[in-house]
């Protein structure tokens, strides 16, 4: 049972990685290169898309780390476990604090209602993001070298 746990904890959490990995390194590129409003339009309906999945994908994530943690507290590599689980706590706190509340204006602007300084405001969101995909490559790291 401990083995399934291990197995389904790592794809979901690893493809969750991939989802931020690929907002910061493809989508949010894209987005930044299509013509004038067009990627402010992008990032805000993506806001609001990812903004309704991803807590629910986060929590489970955190959810099945702890589990496993628990499930496997005698078992070879629940120290790497529990860090990943650490880590994913910080990227929460990190995400609450800092990305939610860029991210909960972003997804209401519009051409029209952005503020003058909108342009700034992203950018101090993917910077923030690109430190929480390190984070959440770390963790997983820790995952997979905790299956061995």
């Amino acid at each position: 049972m401990l083995d399934a746990l291990e197995v389904v904890t790592t794809v979901v959490f690893g493809v969750m990685v991939g989802v931020e990995f690929s907002v910061a390194f493809v989508m949010n590129p894209i987005l930044n290169a299509l013509p004038e409003d067009s990627g402010q339009l992008g990032h805000a309906h993506g806001g609001r898309m990812l903004g309704a999945v991803m807590p629910v994908w986060y929590l489970t994530s955190l959810a099945l780390v702890a589990v496993w943690a628990i499930a496997g507290w005698h078992h070879h590599g629940t120290g790497l476990v529990v860090t990943a689980g650490v880590l994913l706590i910080l990227n929460v706190i990190m995400s609450l604090l800092l990305l939610v509340p860029i991210n909960n204006r972003n997804k209401t602007w519009t051409p029209e209602n952005r503020p003058a300084d909108w342009k700034e405001q992203m950018s101090r969101w993917n910077r923030y993001h690109y430190v929480r995909v390190a984070g959440l490559i770390a963790a997983f790291a820790l995952l997979v070298a905790a299956l061995t």
